[in-house]
């Protein structure tokens, strides 16, 4: 089919959701691999594939890949709940980095990569292309988007999309709150203060590199916009990045044109539309459910905090509403909330509210065991206008080189 019109648009991207009562969570953890003996090098890819190589299956079902700059992905199965998607995680991180370890590479949860260079590692025409496009927009974005493909790393959650209707839990109020909340939880979880050894003034550099990358696919919606609106306006008008064919190889789209551009000449097809919308990287991607992208890794255990309270602020119905009263007052400072984090009074409160109404919702989720660890991070970090990015930034203060915190071998004492 070929793609004419908005129409056609906004009825494909429709077509793609996946409507239905909330409850099922997923999440991807991207790490950083770290040579133990060099950790100034990036360890060959095929050194971290021969590690891996007889894991087999993964015993909580998660799926391994390597981002462009080698970066060890698990994106775990659909879990019914928060409890099962973080044990299933814990399962496959714990044997994944085991088999690693024994290699001499370690993993390490933070946003940014402290001390290397952004160096790409992964060969494919899809990065080719991406890179390739990042260069050619010139400056601030050629060296924002190497150092988010090859030096940066994220905790996503994907959860449902919502039902059909109007009520809290409807797909246009989980997209207006997956939204709401979403600079109070950069704030809270920011973790990304170093880049290349140096701080950069910003406490989650890796969303400094989203608001440097081509605007066009990666700023948030205009307030006021349901999922299916605010995907097809962003889907028209980003630039076309790649076209690629049906056996995966990747060429430039055309210079400067928009998707809006190309359906007023040729006109893509289907296909063509559902690889553009692969390209687009806003802060919550809708690929038939929700997919929050703005959240740093973190370091064990606190990355379980951070799936924890994403899917409770979105999936429970009394901590959804106390998470957007809470986060009323922020919920459009994107900018001030990678910058500051919770070093701004207003963004701290906001996320302090959506740590406690994630604390009270768990056990109504099926995941008491979860809640001590929610409430140790609240008290050391958030209710102290603290996030994680202070504790890397303590080290860097006190003469910590940036190697050492790159392969784990310097913590901040609680």
């Amino acid at each position: 089919m070929i793609i004419r019109t908005r129409e056609d648009v906004a009825a494909h991207v429709e077509a793609a959701i996946h409507f239905g009562a909330p409850g099922v969570v997923g999440a991807e953890l991207e790490w950083l691999v770290v040579d133990r003996a060099r950790p100034l090098t990036r360890p060959a890819l095929v050194r971290v594939s021969a590690a891996l190589q007889d894991v087999g299956p993964l015993p909580g079902g998660s799926v391994l890949s390597t981002e462009p700059g080698g970066q060890v992905e698990l994106s775990s199965a659909p879990k019914h709940g928060p409890a099962d998607a973080v044990r299933s995680l814990v399962e496959d991180v714990d044997l994944v980095r085991s088999r690693l370890s024994a290699a001499g590479i370690a993993m390490t949860g933070m946003g940014t990569d402290p001390c290397r260079p952004p160096v790409r590692l992964v060969d494919s025409s899809r990065y080719d292309v991406m890179e390739a496009f990042y260069v050619r927009m010139g400056q601030p974005c050629t060296s924002a988007g190497r150092a988010m493909m090859c030096s940066s790393a994220a905790v996503q959650v994907s959860l449902d999309a919502g039902t059909t209707g109007s009520g809290v839990q409807s797909a246009g109020q989980r997209w207006q709150r997956a939204h709401a909340v979403g600079p109070a939880l950069v704030a809270a979880f920011a973790c990304s203060p170093l880049l290349e050894g140096v701080p950069t003034g910003w406490q989650s550099t890796r969303q400094r590199f989203w608001a440097d990358i081509d605007p066009s696919r990666t700023r948030p919606p205009a307030p006021g916009l349901g999922p299916v609106e605010a995907l097809t306006e962003l889907a028209l008008s980003a630039q076309v990045m790649a076209v690629c064919n049906g056996t995966g190889t990747c060429r430039p789209g055309p210079r400067g044109a928009s998707f809006a551009d190309w359906m007023a000449s040729s006109g893509p097809t289907t296909a063509e539309l559902d690889y553009h919308l692969t390209t687009l990287f806003p802060p919550v991607r809708l690929r038939g459910w929700l997919e929050l992208r703005y959240l740093d890794m973190l370091p064990d255990p606190l990355w379980q905090v951070a799936v924890a309270v994403a899917a409770a602020v979105l999936d429970d119905d009394r901590a959804a509403d106390a998470a957007r009263a809470a986060c009323a007052p922020v919920e459009r400072r994107w900018r001030d909330a990678a910058r500051l984090a919770t070093g701004d009074a207003a963004l701290a409160a906001a996320g302090l509210g959506c740590l406690l109404a994630a604390a009270e919702a768990l056990p109504r989720m099926g995941a008491p065991d979860l809640v001590s660890a929610v409430l140790a991070f609240a008290d050391r970090y958030t209710a102290r206008g603290r996030c994680p990015a202070d504790d890397v930034l303590e080290a860097h203060r006190t003469g910590v080189p940036a190697e050492a915190l790159l392969v784990g071998e310097a913590r901040v004492p609680a």
